[in-house]
């Protein structure tokens, strides 16, 4: 148990410590999620897989983690985000490992090398549903009513910070000790952070020993915290089903989803097989959307902050999704049909930039609705963003073989203006009880 700090009227700051360790989760969750993008260019030779089949084992993932982010999410609603964190990290990290034995493993004699790795890359999946549901239920337990947006897109700005040190990192491992390495290694990575939070984490600041008074009021705010023996056990499913901001939310963020999963799946490839760079040139280049990310995600999570604090949630949440979404769409397209590979690399990485933008807007609703549900919520929306990402990693290939990478991304931009659109419908300040939806 860690010893308790000294009392202080100033309020202790251990709720950024939270962040910070949720950060590292995320950085963990996005190597253990993109390094196989990068790997294939090795994989697919050596294990004998054409891009369609690797596309196939990238969804594979997408859909495990879209069908568990319901279930991931309540479990931390239910038995808490210390808990839930550390199994599924844990469990995602011996199956990342477990990529690089899967061609010649057990699962390869029943299933035969890609049937091995579709397996493996389904569970990883599963395990990693409950990361963001749960990143979300300790945000609502962690931060004051107007940090939110902050805390949530600092957190997934991991996302960022993981996916842009994958493709170099992940490259210099595969040339000079083989693509196996690399999965051995974030796999470890993995079980250290796990571990760590397990040890620090508590899911209630009023649990903590280095928490102080001050600090606990901060994070209340208005809201008394609830306590172990009133946390919710029924999910209100009705009243989700008859609020219209549900409904637009999920649809936007199933539109997010299909364009992150461009840049998660096939970004690296594309500029190697369409735009010329070599392996490890194109590794380097291939962090410039994330670095965008990293930048940006912050950034919209701060401002959604202000503005909902002095205009109201609903103008404070959707114009930052709005007007992000809207640049995304923009800037993908001019980066898709501009000839000089790094002004479009340039505007592409904008585009990613922009997407990331919305995160703190996108992932503050489900605490503004209900924030007892949070996780449950958040995983509902998460759902929508991995169906979208689903058909993404197999669409992408095929629409680049048929039509050209153009047609390909500019897919990619009418999804982003899309989920732009649907902004103007979702109103998180009239709360969770709306009309029934009109289909």
């Amino acid at each position: 148990m860690l010893p308790p700090i000294q009392t202080s009227t100033q309020p202790t700051k251990t709720r950024l410590t939270i962040l910070v360790l949720l950060l590292g989760i995320s950085i963990i969750t996005y190597i253990d999620r993109v390094n196989i993008s990068i790997t294939a260019r090795h994989m697919m030779p050596a294990l004998g897989l054409t891009n369609v089949e690797m596309g196939q084992i990238f969804s594979a993932f997408v859909l495990g983690y879209a069908l568990f982010q319901i279930p991931g999410g309540w479990l931390g609603d239910r038995w808490g985000a210390r808990k839930v964190l550390t199994l599924a990290v844990i469990w995602w990290s011996m199956f990342t490992a477990m990529t690089a034995l899967a061609p010649t493993s057990f699962l390869a004699s029943a299933f035969g090398i890609w049937g091995s790795l579709i397996v493996v890359r389904f569970l990883i999946g599963v395990g990693e549903a409950a990361a963001l549901p749960n990143f979300n239920r300790a945000v609502a337990n962690w931060c004051g009513p107007h940090e939110r947006g902050f805390g949530i897109a600092m957190t997934i700005s991991g996302i960022g910070i993981g996916s842009a040190l994958t493709p170099p990192i992940t490259a210099w491992i595969m040339v000079n000790y083989g693509w196996q390495i690399a999965f051995y290694f974030a796999g470890l990575l993995g079980v250290v952070i796990a571990l760590i939070w397990y040890w620090f984490a508590t899911d209630r600041p009023e649990d903590h020993p280095r928490v102080n008074a001050q600090e606990a009021a901060l994070i209340r705010g208005d809201t008394p915290t609830p306590t172990a023996d009133d946390r919710p056990i029924s999910v209100p499913w009705k009243a989700f089903a008859r609020t219209p901001t549900v409904w637009w939310l999920v649809l936007s963020y199933t539109c997010f989803g299909y364009v992150a999963y461009v840049y998660m799946s096939w970004f690296y490839l594309y500029l190697v097989e369409e735009r010329g760079f070599s392996i490890l040139r194109g590794a380097v280049f291939a962090s410039s959307p994330f670095i965008a990310m990293t930048i940006f995600c912050p950034l919209g999570g701060w401002l959604t902050d202000q503005l909902s604090k002095r205009l109201g949630l609903n103008k404070g949440r959707s114009w930052i999704g709005l007007a992000g979404m809207t640049l995304a769409a923009f800037s993908i397209i001019l980066g898709a049909i501009i000839d000089a590979p790094f002004v479009a690399i340039g505007f592409l990485s904008l585009g990613a930039g922009w997407l990331y933008f919305t995160v703190g807007a996108f992932w503050s609703i489900p605490v503004d609705l209900s924030k007892p549900h949070a996780g449950t919520l958040s995983g509902l929306m998460n759902t929508g963003a991995n169906l979208g990402g689903t058909l993404s990693p197999t669409l992408t290939p095929w629409l680049a073989n048929e039509f050209g990478w153009s047609v390909s991304l500019g897919v990619a931009a009418s999804m982003a203006l899309l989920g732009a659109l649907a902004w103007l419908k979702i109103r998180p300040g009239d709360g969770l009880r709306g009309n029934i939806v009109k289909i």
